[in-house]
């Protein structure tokens, strides 16, 4: 087996490791948005908690969005995101390969 291999492995178990262990070590553990955190923190510091505004989202639908429709929004979100990042991390690479090729030339 090539040291490349070896490596590619090693990474594979350490990601489902990483992926698996809190989910056998965090039993009964609520898993909250920072949201939810922060007014709580506000409610126990000064009593009394009222919003400035309500989501666009939840003001059309006329209630809470479930948990599963937010966080399909947010992987949504961070899909966009990441692929935004992706393709200007490619034009660079692409722009500095092209460049030392003309140089070579």
């Amino acid at each position: 087996m090539s040291k490349n291999k070896k490596i590619v492995i090693i990474l594979l178990i350490l990601v489902v490791a990483i992926a698996v262990i809190p989910l056998f070590a965090l039993k009964g553990a609520e898993f909250g948005g920072s949201d939810d955190a922060g007014s709580v923190m506000i409610e126990k510091i000064q009593g009394e908690y009222t919003p400035w505004f309500t989501p666009v989202l939840e003001t059309m639908l006329g209630g809470e969005l479930p948990g599963e429709v937010e966080s399909l929004i947010f992987c949504i979100q961070t899909g966009i995101g990441v692929g935004i990042f992706a393709f200007i991390m490619g034009r660079l690479y692409e722009r500095k390969k092209l460049g030392k090729e003309k140089q070579d030339l």
